[in-house]
């Protein structure tokens, strides 16, 4: 049931602050699709590792409606939250005056992840994951720091600059300003 409450509740407002970021940022659909990618890439990790967790009994997921042992609408927070909103702003701010916050992006947003993590594991009332193992800690961090940059990784690797349609968008204002107006 509670997965079915996250996917009716949670995932609706996702989408919401998905689509108000993406109106905020004014990205070409090129990069919002390559940040898309990068998002999807990340939950793909986050998904193996615990699928991989599950049977090594490093973590395992205590609640109803999962699918393979995975909570899988979870992962949609992965893709627009952590992911593609998360490498839409490193893209707007890393040419700008604001590269102070693409850094603490960049660097905050795994750490921040494997904090939730450990804050709901050390809790009396446990959250949705429960670690079995030692090595859960070290393995949920790395997991993170690997997912979060591989899918930045690729998202930097095909995105071009914001330069490059900032400088774009001048040479079409000035053509089309060019043209006279027919009458």
């Amino acid at each position: 049931m509670e997965i079915r409450a996250f996917l009716a509740l949670v995932v609706p407002f996702i989408i919401i602050i998905y689509f108000g970021f993406l109106l905020f940022i004014r990205a070409p659909r090129q990069v919002v699709l390559l940040s898309l990618l990068g998002g999807i890439i990340a939950a793909l990790i986050n998904m193996a590792v615990d699928l991989a967790a599950y049977y090594a009994h490093w973590w395992n997921y205590v609640i109803s409606g999962l699918l393979l042992h995975l909570p899988v609408p979870f992962y949609i927070s992965q893709v627009l939250l952590y992911g593609s909103i998360v490498y839409l702003l490193i893209w707007r701010f890393w040419h700008t005056r604001a590269h102070w916050f693409s850094w603490l992006l960049l660097i905050g947003v795994p750490i921040l992840g494997f904090v939730r993590d450990l804050f709901y594991n050390g809790l009396a009332t446990r959250g949705y994951a429960q670690w079995e193992s030692p090595l859960a800690a070290p393995i949920d961090f790395i997991m993170w720091v690997a997912l979060f940059y591989t899918g930045y990784f690729l998202f930097k690797r095909f995105a071009p600059a914001r330069e490059t349609f900032l400088a774009q968008d001048m040479q079409n204002a000035e053509v089309s300003s060019e043209q006279p107006i027919a009458r």
